[in-house]
């Protein structure tokens, strides 16, 4: 592995970033975590999936700029990108609903907003988060998940499927600008981020469940409900981006970023019933009634999480209990 020296910031030195997505549920988060730190932010969104909502508290600031377009428009990110030291990438499709309602769009935005992103960033010499995802192990029945195992996927005929893959190519382009073009990239492969401000408008199960508990409404578990996941807070997610962005061993590299507190989807639901103290009923319904004709989910989905903790020492610091009752806090208000 070879450093590219990026730009020489000093400890505490004011720092131009953009975040894509910036006004979505993990981009506005990261948006206040970073101008609490002292840099100077700007966020562009197309408020498919993100809200002006989330980013209400900082609107006012003076470090602070948004900008709602595209990142498909060439012309507008040329704009945004002049000057900018650092990129967040988090702009793209997001949940499993939206992508196979909208499969030609979520492909577009993808790869073809990526693309522009990755040009323009190097064209600037500014350095580059990329956000990627766990989808991109498919439905691999090797449990933990480890970076540089291999992927197996289902037809092209399933919409989901070409979710992974356009991620996938975005982790391609992204290691070639920097084997190419010396662009400091680093990667990062998300596991089911949860927090306030998560809307279960897209099939983000956690939100989904917490919000129908609170109104005593049935929670809809699809498939069996044996299927099992890992949830990890966005204050310990954005943490990680941000020390993996300040660590030069990690351009180049790929990183799972989430936990390993693992729990089936059937018994999640019935902690949150419990957590929420609701007279909720559990409900079931088939991938095929929820999503699409031949729909295929992943059995169990926990990522390998030693890569991330020998480079930068990542620990998360919320347990799913402490998870649940902080999301619990945000939607009684």
């Amino acid at each position: 592995m070879f450093v590219i020296k990026d730009k020489d910031f000093k400890s505490g030195e004011v720092m131009k970033i953009l975040i894509t997505g910036g006004a979505g549920f993990i981009g506005s988060h990261l948006a206040e975590r970073l101008l609490e730190d002292g840099h100077k932010v700007s966020i562009v969104d197309n408020l498919s999936t993100g809200r002006l909502e989330n980013i209400e508290s900082i609107k006012e600031n003076g470090n602070f700029h948004y900008t709602i377009g595209s990142i498909l428009n060439r012309s507008l990110m040329e704009k945004l990108m002049a000057g900018i030291d650092q990129v967040y990438h988090l702009a793209a499709a997001v949940g499993v609903k939206y992508v196979i309602e909208n499969p030609l769009l979520s492909l577009k935005t993808n790869i073809v907003g990526t693309d522009n992103v990755l040009e323009l960033a190097n064209k600037h010499k500014a350095k580059v988060l990329i956000t990627s995802t766990s989808e991109i192990y498919g439905k691999s029945d090797k449990v933990p998940f480890s970076e540089d195992d291999d992927r197996l996927l289902g037809s092209t005929r399933i919409s989901r499927w070409g979710y992974s893959d356009s991620k996938a190519i975005d982790e391609f382009m992204a290691l070639a600008y920097f084997r190419e073009k010396r662009l400091p990239v680093v990667i990062v492969r998300c596991f089911n981020t949860v927090g306030p401000r998560q809307t279960g408008q897209y099939g983000m199960v956690l939100p989904k469940f917490i919000k129908a508990a609170l109104l005593d409404q049935p929670l809809v578990v699809y498939g069996s409900g044996k299927q099992t996941r890992c949830f990890a807070d966005v204050s310990d997610v954005v943490g990680a981006f941000i020390k993996l962005m300040e660590t030069p061993e990690c351009q180049g590299e790929i990183f799972n970023v989430g936990t390993t507190e693992s729990i089936s989807i059937e018994d999640l639901a019935k902690k949150v019933k419990t957590m929420c103290d609701s007279k909720s009923r559990i409900d079931y319904m088939s991938y095929e009634d929820a999503f699409e004709e031949g729909f295929e989910d992943m059995m169990n989905r926990m990522p390998d999480l030693s890569k991330i903790k020998q480079y930068i020492g990542y620990e998360p610091k919320l347990d799913l209990d402490a998870i649940i009752r902080r999301m619990i806090e945000y939607y009684e208000k």
